[in-house]
């Protein structure tokens, strides 16, 4: 997940100077022990999916001793927990995702996951920790919050639209008043630490997923004739899929499609059957979501045609464009600028063809979703393993930040 910065800018000068910020970021610093320790509790430890217990748990007692309403999600091991200010208001959300990925870990880190197989790869251990010290440190701050403050704590963004069962459940209703405004932070360690950066409008894409099944008729493989064979239909595709993005598509609209699984045969000289293509494709509007569902479609079931194949094509539908408010994007970059120094928000130069499903709680409350860069000393942000990688790597010290922008986001939306 490559992050590139057009822009650092400089606060208005009356958010530097806004008394509801003073001492924020040194408060999230005093936090860090606590922040630092979930945090490597949850990584040594991480679980995948929908299903969360110990790492639901870890929040419940993290969370503790605040005078919070808690409730916990039956289709998934979620936590909302609402904070309530000193007077009425609005309620505003802030999200921290908790699932791992399936993934040996290999980054050396003293607390490296002990759970084989799984691995907190992208990060999610890092946003929960933040979170849960987020809500501590509003919680000091109540007296400042005309409102209510919901934090999310969500499993299964990786792949299990744990988002949107949550929504199902009532996440926007939990705290019993409108939520107005929604905020994510997402960390990458391909951003100098501590820089905050969002950008207007799309800043990640729909992701689907296709399945190409092309049926022909076995045989011998010295014997091609007496058969029809697949995988020559199979190969023919993979080449026309990828050339069908340039002739199809508008130049100026990102798209990406690939083709990652091919299968086909059980050895050397056995024709079979059937063959497989299996790829994703991202972009970043709707129209050009749908063209694409129809053309892998369309084209799949053509060229299977020509060669006297049968064709199946699945297409599955997965997370949508993730779509900022214009208004809160720039707010946000405003923000962190005031509270965690000038230079430290930056505008993003272009979306990032990953998705992520915080594009649920966005399609229905404005927000925004920002990254927040830890990229580890020693290292550049351009040649430090990514998120995803087995050996990746997050600064800590960028901790403090990513606590403060979140208090600071609450903070400004609950004046």
């Amino acid at each position: 997940m490559k992050v590139i910065v057009a822009d650092r800018s400089s606060p208005p000068a009356g958010l530097t100077s806004d008394p509801r910020f003073t001492g924020l970021l040194e408060a999230a610093r005093a936090l860090q022990p606590r922040t630092v320790a979930l945090r490597r509790l949850l990584h040594k430890h991480p679980e995948q999916g929908l299903d969360l217990p110990r790492s639901q748990a870890a929040v419940l007692h993290a969370l503790s001793g605040l005078d919070l309403r808690v409730r916990t999600g039956t289709a998934c091991s979620s936590v909302v927990a609402v904070l309530d200010g000193a007077r009425p208001g609005p309620a505003v959300l802030l999200r921290g995702d908790m699932d791992a990925l399936p993934l040996q870990e290999d980054s050396g880190l003293p607390f490296a996951s002990e759970e084989p197989g799984s691995m907190h790869a992208c990060g999610h251990d890092t946003h929960t920790a933040m979170l849960v010290s987020a809500a501590r440190l509003l919680h000091s701050r109540r007296d400042a919050l005309a409102g209510k403050v919901v934090f999310m704590f969500q499993p299964g963004e990786e792949g299990h639209h744990g988002a949107r069962h949550m929504l199902d459940e009532g996440l926007l209703d939990a705290a019993g008043d409108p939520v107005e405004r929604a905020f994510a932070l997402h960390i990458t360690s391909t951003a100098p630490s501590g820089l905050v950066c969002t950008r207007a409008g799309t800043i990640m894409a729909a992701a689907d997923s296709f399945l190409v099944r092309v049926t022909g008729r076995g045989g011998h493989g010295a014997l091609p004739d007496d058969a029809l064979d697949p995988v020559p239909a199979a190969a023919a595709m993979v080449g026309a899929l990828h050339t069908m993005v340039t002739r199809r598509v508008n130049a100026f609209e990102p798209v990406v499609l690939t083709v990652a699984r091919i299968s086909a045969g059980t050895t050397t000289n056995i024709i079979p059957e059937c063959a497989e293509l299996e790829g994703t494709v991202r972009t970043m509007t709707a129209q050009t979501r749908a063209l694409m569902h129809e053309e892998i479609t369309r084209l799949c079931e053509h060229i299977g045609a020509a060669h006297g194949c049968q064709v199946s094509v699945e297409i599955r539908a997965g997370y949508p464009p993730t779509v900022n408010d214009d208004g809160v994007a720039q707010r946000v970059i405003d923000l962190a600028g005031s509270v965690l120094g000038a230079g430290n928000g930056a505008t993003l130069a272009n979306p990032v063809m990953a998705s992520e499903d915080f594009s649920y709680v966005l399609q229905k409350v404005p927000g925004a979703l920002a990254f927040l860069g830890a990229c580890p000393p020693g290292s550049e942000p351009a040649q430090a393993a990514p998120n995803h990688s087995n050996r990746v790597h997050f600064d800590e010290s960028a901790f403090a930040g990513g606590v403060a922008t979140y208090a600071a986001f609450a903070l400004d939306a609950l004046r």
